[in-house]
């Protein structure tokens, strides 16, 4: 038997698929139409009126709800079928395909590019010009309104206007729907990006709560001032006037030693927020080839633009290491590359945390611009010793020898390295255990896997 939530979705995706349905054959009628035109002699009859666009008021699809929310002129309905149909229904475009055979090529004026294995016709904004404008000049300019950055295709991060080549005209740029709205098109669904080459980066989870972050009170402090920026900070600076004299979004530096609650600390923001956390993979960020780290970067914030998520750069200091006076090739090419991080960073609307072990190895440009700088101090005597409670809620679990506190007070260590400990000194009570008997974890247990952790961090016990 069907849930509620998947009945739910299958009416959004039979809804979905009867609105586009409607939609693709008024696409193909205005389609044809406007290369009827465009092949017809001079001394045919006089253009027709262009097709009506179906009537969506009363249409309960999320297609046609996204349609009347953003106000959409059937200009702009075409365009976003546009970038729908090579997923949708490729074959709607093949008349695209049509050769000039006066010189056995694709007729110019049509756009369009061709894939690596698609075989379709992949549209450009050259493609949108020509079906709703033709050889018009003064409306393809007026048209050209709908692929600039306050058009709210870019503001809502609707449509992908990807780039063309080095030199190539602006209108030869590829039109393609952001995976999200295509999801939410078709099937109905609010899918997470993918992590790949293409979305270097991974959504970040946590089972635990807010309170579980053991952290000094001035650290708490000053995480409350990120909460509550998150909760209502974009309204505040409206109100006072101040949005029009400061960047968008939220800029902050956690650092300090390892296991200190940087990464935790940034996910139960997250949580807190109801909003998602994804934290970006440097490893495949970042490139020796000229060029391509931009464009990765570029990547990552170009699908997370509005979409209100937090993203989380652990080991920061790796891609927004200081900026050197070199004068190779190599350093001016390093420098242009944190000069264009620092212009990302900057110009994202939402919240983005650099994460880093020294603060000193991060370029000053940078700290200037963050509204806050959180230093993560290792925990002091009082502050393991609740770790080590929260490690060992259940006291049954330890030996009558295990004296928390003690321990808490001989052995310096931070939160990652202490569940490093408990989990050790399980894994070694454990294998004590015989079939069947609880599992009693010793004080040397404990001792024997502080010693392990401090010889991992170069400390002798």
């Amino acid at each position: 038997m069907s849930t509620g939530a998947e009945q739910i979705d299958q009416a959004a995706l039979h809804a979905n698929a009867a609105s586009l349905e409607r939609e693709i054959a008024w696409f193909t009628r205005v389609l044809n139409q406007r290369v009827d035109n465009y092949f017809a002699s001079e001394d045919a009859a006089v253009e027709q009126p262009a097709p009506t666009p179906p009537d969506v008021r009363d249409d309960p699809s999320l297609y046609a709800q996204t349609v009347r929310e953003c106000g959409m002129k059937p200009e702009e309905r075409v365009v976003l079928l546009l970038s729908l149909l090579p997923s949708v229904r490729p074959q709607t475009l093949d008349l695209l395909l049509t050769r000039n055979k006066l010189i056995d090529a694709i007729f110019t004026e049509f756009g369009g590019l061709r894939g690596q294995t698609h075989n379709g016709f992949l549209p450009t904004c050259e493609t949108a010009l020509f079906i709703l404008a033709g050889d018009d000049q003064r409306r393809r300019f007026e048209l050209m309104r709908m692929f600039e950055p306050d058009h709210f295709f870019a503001q809502k991060n609707m449509l992908r206007v990807l780039p063309p080549e080095h030199g190539e005209p602006m209108p030869r740029a590829a039109l393609a729907a952001e995976p999200t709205y295509l999801q939410r098109f078709t099937s109905g669904l609010q899918q997470k990006p993918d992590f790949g080459a293409g979305f270097p980066a991974k959504l970040m989870v946590t089972a635990m709560e807010w309170d579980d972050l053991v952290v000094a009170q001035e650290v708490k402090d000053e995480l409350d001032q990120i909460r509550s920026w998150m909760r209502g900070g974009p309204g505040m600076l409206r109100r006072l006037g101040l949005d029009r004299m400061v960047k968008p979004g939220y800029r902050t530096l956690f650092y300090g030693p390892p296991g200190t609650g940087k990464t935790l600390a940034a996910t139960l923001l997250g949580k807190d927020a109801g909003v998602d956390v994804y934290r970006i993979d440097l490893s495949m960020l970042v490139s020796k080839y000229i060029g391509e780290t931009e464009k990765n970067l570029a990547n990552v914030f170009d699908q997370a633009q509005n979409k209100n998520w937090i993203l989380f750069f652990d080991e920061a200091d790796a891609l927004f290491g200081k900026r050197t006076e070199g004068s190779t090739s190599n350093d001016r090419h390093a420098n242009q590359e944190i000069a264009y991080l620092l212009q990302r960073v900057e110009d994202f609307p939402g919240v983005v945390i650099l994460a880093t072990n020294l603060r000193s190895n991060m370029d000053e440009a940078f700290a200037r611009r963050f509204q806050s700088a959180i230093h993560f101090p290792l925990p002091d005597g009082p502050q393991r010793e609740l770790l080590w409670q929260k490690l060992f809620a259940d006291r049954t679990m330890l030996a009558p020898d295990v004296r928390l506190a003690a321990l808490a007070d001989a052995h310096v260590l931070a939160g990652g390295a202490l569940l490093n400990v408990a989990v050790s000194a399980a894994i070694r009570a454990g294998r004590r255990a015989k079939p069947g008997q609880d599992i009693l974890i010793t004080n040397d247990d404990l001792l024997r896997a502080i010693k392990k952790e401090f010889i991992k961090e170069g400390r002798t016990l």
